[in-house]
């Protein structure tokens, strides 16, 4: 019964406060127990709050009026921080009710208190500066004779604040506005942001980087529509963006890597090295030319490396997962010279057994480890000047690039009689200077990129010891790129003028063993050797005007002038082992191939408004011509360039504050003379490269939504239908006409969902989905459509976080490179399904 009757009074109590609006019943319910143990004292005495058993509900009634009506003089005022907001406390002398109404007033959002009163010791006005990130200023001051004002000034956005009663006064919980980030590129070589760009682009900032576990170029891909990467062994690794790939590893990608304004070039540089400590990276798709040093014909990876701090931040990670894969990841960055020159170094390392077991040698068949790390160094001697040194090297260290027959019931069994391996190490160095004046802004990058690639392998991928195949692949490329563009405050008119010379040098060192198990299948037994040494220059110029007639209204032309020069030396021999070293093949000195061309690129955009964007881009695409190492005569000798007319039309919009984006592009081409890989008659791989017609057409979707808080959605859609339209297959004349492009699926999808709680839960789940995939211009080599699956769950605080994840959740077996070989049809096989844990703290 008595706990029937203190029930009731406090549901007539609530009942009262509701209505009059003096007391949100969740702020009642959690001080409940302070507030109505102790009394309250009004004025003339009447004592408030504490009640025995038989107070009546009269009483009840009369206090709750009282309370709204009665006046409370505000002696104080608490400013409590915490991690996550700020908390500010209004203390009362007397105790009693503050009756409060909150509304928002442009940036403020504001507390207007109708029954208090603000006697400080300071006087009748309080004000803190900067109390929090995000609030510019709290503000309390006496507005009446018996209102008092409360104003919390927001920076980005207006704060949200929850009020609540206290025993002896009023507590009000603020967040800071959550606005949405601010997105940053630099894809037009100046800052701006993406949504404002005529390009279909993806950009991953250094959020996203970590929340999605981007660790290399091939999970760069998974999270962007229309860009595949081939997932297996990284001795054969290829790459396409809107069906157009770097397979020709002989001369320029088609896809361009810049790292920090680096260009890199090779497949094996940098594709799946590792990625870590950045800032942030775009992939733009359709050819880029008119802005960048080095053209690129299918589009851009461009990579942004974290800049170095002007205080000391110290950042370490680590993992390990099955397979015995073991991470580690570092970065410390502080000011040697406050102000004027900063220093960042950072690394990382990877490694892990291997997926497949060689079980006739009984050991693991494609073990991989890598090491990287990398220096920046930042000098700004003045306000106008700034110099940048950066160096990053590394290491692939890998075993067996593993091919099994396309048919073997278990794709993880290897039967190779050797032990094969990669090794790859690159080192670059490039140099950075600035001057930004009030006219014009001017930029030069010297670069140095060199790469050393060993390999052997079992070349006829059989339990036999038939052939053994061994290469090195040294690579050196200079460069050097001067640009004039106009200052960042140019509104209506925006220039940029600049100059690129590129000298590399590509030799190739290649020989096949023959053992003696080959003369009963009539092949002769010894040593036959390739040599080449190329010499590649570029020069260039470019150029690029945007000009806005009226304020929604952009249009743009750019152009380019570039001349390349191929100069080839080649040897073929063979080493009889009774007959010596003879001449074999093609022997060629000063072989040279050249050219040049223009690239004319036009683009218009219309802002619709805030929220909707409209762009068109014509633009000509390219790619320099070589020579065909690989050829056995003069006339497969020469490949000739490849060049393009891409048109693209799109539209990019944003709601509801940038929480929601949807941005959607359509693109169609017709490529000349587009360079195709080919295994040659006997089944190697890499080997031959000849030209023929390609189109392309398809469309792009990105959405990315924030529904709720801590909530983030995610998704990519690609199309993509690459086809042949002149192509005839040299070794066997047949016309190909209609079929797919290889490394070229016609679909790629990608959804990420996650949640981030502010007590520190963090969980993401990645769908991603690739559609048909052929590895020959036949089209009989395929890959079915799949899907995969990754996982990540954690809890972070401010300065670290601990997780657990897993890649390929449901063990998907799928292929990423096929051909035919010596013997047999032969495949390469993706990533199984790991599961591990990571680790991070920053301080």
């Amino acid at each position: 019964m008595v706990s029937g009757v203190l029930i009731l009074k406090l549901c007539v109590y609530f009942c009262w406060a509701g209505i009059i609006g003096l007391l949100p019943l969740q702020a009642v319910w959690a001080e409940q127990t302070s507030t109505l143990a102790q009394p309250m004292v009004s004025k003339n005495g009447l004592k408030a709050g504490h009640h025995n058993q038989s107070a009546s509900l009269k009483d009840l009634e009369r206090q709750a009026i009282w309370l709204a009506q009665s006046t409370a003089t505000i002696t104080g005022v608490q400013l409590n921080p915490d991690p996550s907001g700020l908390e500010i406390i209004l203390e009362t002398s007397e105790g009693g009710v503050l009756q409060s109404k909150t509304s928002r007033q442009g940036n403020n959002l504001v507390v207007e208190i109708a029954n208090a009163q603000l006697q400080l010791a300071s006087g009748t006005t309080f004000q803190q500066d900067k109390p929090f990130s995000g609030i510019s200023a709290v503000v309390i001051e006496a507005v009446g004779a018996d209102t008092v004002r409360v104003t919390v000034k927001g920076i980005d956005g207006v704060p949200e604040g929850v009020v609540s009663q206290r025993s002896s006064g009023l507590r009000l919980s603020v967040l800071p506005f959550e606005a949405e980030e601010e997105i940053t590129v630099t894809a037009q070589k100046r800052p701006e942001n993406p949504q404002d760009v005529p390009i279909s682009l993806t950009t991953l900032n250094r959020q996203p980087l970590e929340d999605a576990n981007v660790k290399s170029v091939r999970d760069v891909a998974a999270q962007t529509p229309n860009f595949y990467t081939s997932t297996g062994d990284r001795g054969a690794n290829f790459q396409s963006i809107r069906g157009l790939g770097n397979s020709n590893y002989l001369v320029r990608d088609s896809i361009s890597f810049f790292l920090d304004d680096v260009p890199y070039e090779n497949i094996h540089q940098f594709l799946p090295g590792e990625l870590f400590d950045l800032e942030r990276v775009e992939v733009l798709r359709g050819p880029q030319g008119t802005l960048y040093g080095r053209s690129s014909q299918a589009g851009v990876i461009n990579v942004i490396s974290r800049p170095p701090s002007n205080k000391t931040e110290v950042t370490l990670g680590g993992g390990y997962g099955s397979f015995n894969q073991r991470q580690a990841q570092f970065s410390w960055s502080d000011a040697i010279v406050k102000d004027k020159l900063r220093l960042r170094l950072s690394g990382a390392y990877n490694a892990r057994d291997g997926f497949t077991k060689n079980v006739l040698l009984n050991e693991d068949a494609n073990e991989q480890e890598s090491l990287f790390g990398r220096l920046n160094l930042l000098w700004t001697p003045t306000s106008k000047w700034s110099i940048a040194f950066n160096a990053n090297g590394g290491r692939n260290r890998d075993g067996d690039n593993t091919f099994v027959p396309f048919s073997q019931a278990n794709p993880f069994e290897s039967r190779s009689n050797i032990p094969g391996s990669l090794d790859v190490i690159l080192n670059t160095q490039s140099l950075k200077a600035t001057y930004e004046g009030s006219g014009f802004t001017f930029t030069s990058i010297t670069a140095r990129n060199q790469t050393d690639l060993d390999y052997t392998q079992d070349a006829d991928s059989t339990p036999d010891d038939l052939l053994r195949g061994r290469g090195k692949l040294p690579s050196t490329i200079w460069s050097q790129e001067f640009r004039f563009q106009s200052p960042s405050t140019a509104k209506k008119l925006r220039w940029l003028a600049g100059g690129y010379f590129q000298a590399r040098s590509f030799d190739l060192d290649l020989l096949t063993e023959n053992t003696p198990l080959v003369a009963p299948l009539g092949f002769p037994v010894g040593v036959s050797r390739t040599n080449a040494e190329f010499d590649q220059r570029t020069y260039a110029v470019f150029g690029q005007v945007d000009y806005q007639p009226i304020e929604a209204l952009t249009l743009t032309a750019g152009l380019r002038y570039e001349r390349f020069r191929d100069r080839l030396n080649l040897s073929n021999t063979f080493e009889d082992p009774v007959l010596g070293i003879a001449p074999s093949g093609l022997a060629l000195q000063n072989s040279v191939t050249e050219g040049d061309v223009l690239l004319p690129r036009f683009a218009v955009q219309y802002r619709v408004n805030p929220a909707v964007t409209l762009y068109g881009t014509i633009a000509r695409g390219y790619k320099p011509g070589t020579q065909n190492f690989a050829a056995s005569t003069l006339d497969t000798l020469i490949i000739r360039p490849e060049s393009l007319w891409n048109y693209e039309v799109g539209v990019k919009t944003n709601w509801l504050n940038n929480r929601l984006s949807a941005n959607l592009a359509f693109f169609w081409s017709n490529v000349d003379d587009y360079q195709i890989l080919l295994s040659d008659p006997t089944g190697g791989i890499n080997t031959f490269i000849t030209n023929g017609g390609v189109s392309t057409k398809g469309f792009e979707l990105e959405l990315s939504a924030k529904p709720a808080k801590g909530v983030e959605l995610i998704a990519g859609f690609g199309y993509t239908d690459a086809r042949f339209t002149r192509y005839t297959n040299p070794f066997t004349g047949q016309n190909l006409n209609g079929n797919r492009l290889t490394f070229a699926p016609d679909v790629t999808f990608n959804v990420g969902v996650q949640y981030r709680h502010p007590v520190g839960f963090f969980g993401r789940v990645d769908l991603q989905g690739v559609g048909m995939v052929f590895f020959d211009d036949v089209n009989r080599l395929k890959q079915d459509p799949f899907a995969l699956v990754n996982a990540r769950v954690g809890y972070e605080w401010k300065s670290g976080g601990v997780y657990l994840y897993v890649k390929n959740l449901l063990d998907q077996t799928y292929v990423t490179t096929a051909f035919t070989g010596f013997f047999d049809d032969l495949a390469s096989y993706g990533d199984r399904r790991t599961i591990g844990f990571q680790v991070r703290t920053n301080f």
